[in-house]
């Protein structure tokens, strides 16, 4: 049935319905999930429909089942490339390269990334000259400094950022948005930092192995699993760059936590990408608060910081009551307790049946724990 439906996808590619492509190899996933051939022709199809950050999620996939398939990062190279992501572009056209070393497609594609590398930083180095004031001209006109690639800059400002050396006045930003599912709801938000971006999934008990994140130049792809339902994908162009191997993913209890390394200082108004709103350098020498205290809708900004100290505090000294008070009692004293107390009350209280609780492990490490039933109680042993 996957190899049927995969048919109709080739078939329909050649007629140009890249859409109904997508979709038949989206409905061969389903039956067949391990099959990279299938990711990778996936890609192509989002590709032609210029669903770019698709077609790299896509080709990810495909090299993480098959390591040696060189379509796959021919695809994830050229996609990269549409994302002018160019250095992620290039180091996956090399490492096709090298199992497709008669293929000419990446000896042309890998001398496109080296251009547009080149433009790209030459570009970025012109931003940072300083501008030449304009001078009166000896019959009164007034002559001004332009640049002879007015029109080839025009083109290419929406992936270079433009400097400003003005120090900004909200240097964090926090936003959020929201998943819904039948069974699952997913909200994700971030805050950010001079040198850093901190995203932030609220998902609770997600392992640690059904949380896939990859990172380009300026990309993030995002997939978690979730049980019984469609996984949840957050694939976005990021507002500025990042430095990919200094990025670190943290998956905790109740939420994912992702840290993007800025490539460079500057204000990100948003998370992902806007070819209208250029990025503004942050000035190093505005002091900058060590967390962010995030807007508020009212007139007096609340510090959250603050408030989430104080309801630890709360919880801290909070007075509890009869089994209440017992269990955060033992709690407690687990929590603080070394490795060999740990153990002594684990085996003290299941080998007694909860009846001992027991800190110290040279007393009950070298024999079972018996029961022992409070006065006037009697133990008994119930048969299923």
């Amino acid at each position: 049935m996957a190899k049927e439906l995969e048919n109709k996808a080739k078939e329909a590619f050649l007629d140009d319905d890249f859409a109904l492509a997508a979709d038949y190899y989206s409905e061969a996933i389903n039956l067949d999930p391990n099959n990279p051939l299938l990711y990778a022709d996936r890609a192509q199809a989002h590709i032609k429909l210029q669903n770019f950050t698709e077609a790299v999620s896509d080709a990810n996939k495909a090299i993480q089942l098959s390591p040696s398939l060189a379509k796959a990062y021919l695809r994830k190279g050229t996609a990269c490339i549409k994302l002018e992501e160019y250095q992620t572009a290039k180091v996956a056209l090399q490492t096709g390269a090298s199992f497709a070393p008669d293929d000419s497609r990446f000896t042309k594609l890998i001398q496109d990334c080296d251009r547009y590398i080149a433009e790209e930083s030459n570009d970025l180095a012109s931003t940072l000259l300083p501008r030449v004031p304009t001078t009166p001209a000896g019959n009164g006109s007034h002559s001004t400094d332009r640049s002879i690639d007015s029109t080839k800059e025009a083109e290419r400002d929406s992936s270079v950022p433009q400097i400003n050396e003005v120090a900004t006045t909200r240097p964090k930003f926090r936003e959020k948005v929201t998943a819904t599912f039948d069974l699952l709801l997913i909200l994700h938000e971030y805050y950010q930092r001079p040198e850093e971006v901190v995203v932030t999934i609220f998902a609770k008990g997600i392992p640690a192995d059904d949380v896939i994140v990859d990172f380009g130049e300026q990309i993030m792809s995002v997939t978690i699993a979730v049980p019984g339902q469609e996984p949840y994908r957050y694939q976005q162009r990021l507002f500025g760059k990042i430095v990919p191997d200094k990025c670190r993913v943290l998956v905790l209890s109740t939420k994912v936590e992702i840290r993007l390394a800025k490539a460079e200082a500057l204000n990100w108004t948003s998370l992902e990408y806007s070819k209208h709103v250029l990025p503004q350098k942050i000035n190093a020498l505005t002091n900058q608060p060590e967390r962010p205290t995030y807007p508020s809708s009212k007139p007096r900004t609340k510090d959250w910081d603050k408030l989430e100290a104080l309801m630890k505090k709360e919880e801290k000294e909070e007075k509890l009551d009869g089994d209440a008070a017992l269990n955060k009692l033992f709690r407690d004293i687990y929590q603080n307790a070394d490795e060999d107390m740990r153990r002594a009350m684990s085996k003290s209280f299941l080998e007694s049946n909860g009846t001992v609780l027991s800190t110290d492990w040279k007393e009950v490490g070298s024999k079972k724990v018996e029961s022992s039933p409070p006065e006037g109680l009697e133990l008994k042993k119930w048969e299923y």
